[in-house]
């Protein structure tokens, strides 16, 4: 009996949950230079095939920087968005848009605070004109 009600309790207050067919244990994003990284993991996925990844200003809609396949149960995954650096924005929304063979969901969305030099964002708008 002890031990069915700990392990409801530990299902109860994991960071675990259901999206499409996959259960993410988290999903994280964090400033690092120039650039921001978003990293999540699944306890299971269930026919999954991909995950895409959208990012947004405060005022303006998602639109997809990235996609990442899925690998199966118990991955880890990150995606580096490099093109953070060239917005006048400090603070991104990210959310993940679950794919699966059937069904598509997103995952919740998280904020974060990315601050990049003028000089930066002005040489990095420089190189992608001549791309």
């Amino acid at each position: 009996m002890n031990k069915t009600i700990f392990t409801f309790c530990l299902i109860a207050f994991s960071s675990v949950y259901l999206l499409a067919g996959a259960h993410l244990a988290f999903f994280h994003a964090r400033s690092e230079n120039e650039n921001v990284v978003i990293s999540w993991q699944t306890a299971e996925e269930v026919n999954v095939t991909q995950f895409v990844i959208e990012r947004k200003a405060s005022n303006s809609v998602f639109l997809e920087i990235g996609r990442v396949d899925a690998k199966g149960d118990n991955s880890l995954y990150s995606f580096t968005d490099q093109n953070a650096y060239k917005s006048d924005d400090v603070i991104f929304i990210y959310r993940l848009k679950i794919v699966g063979n059937d069904s598509i969901s997103y995952s919740n969305e998280i904020t974060v605070s990315h601050t990049t030099s003028v000089g930066k964002r002005t040489w990095g708008s420089i190189k992608a004109l001549f791309r």
